[in-house]
């Protein structure tokens, strides 16, 4: 497995032999396809930041159920920033490898 991009606690992965990503929660590693990965994507650009400091969102926690309902996460603030951080380097990433392998 290649280590893609590394935001606080968390790692993201792409393994060629089984064509699938794996993200390390530090507590847990999931192995997701490239079409859950995007959706993993969607689910963390929809976190609205702003209702966590402007005071509606007053416990600061996101839930997320991934896969089809196999994996449900609790983050807080922190954590959902980070998040974003981890989403946003692992398509830099993706595309950074593409524009590689074509020859660009």
């Amino acid at each position: 497995m290649n280590t893609l991009f590394k935001a606080h606690n968390f790692t993201s992965y792409q393994c060629d032999s089984s064509r699938a990503f794996h993200i390390d929660f530090d507590h847990k590693l999931i192995k997701l396809s490239f079409c859950q990965l995007l959706a993993f994507r969607e689910q963390i650009k929809n976190i609205d930041l702003e209702t966590h400091f402007s005071g509606r969102n007053k416990h600061g926690i996101e839930i997320l159920v991934l896969c089809n309902r196999s994996h449900i996460f609790i983050f807080d603030t922190f954590e959902c920033i980070a998040l974003k951080d981890l989403m946003e380097g692992t398509f830099a990433m993706l595309e950074l490898n593409s524009l590689l392998t074509a020859g660009v």
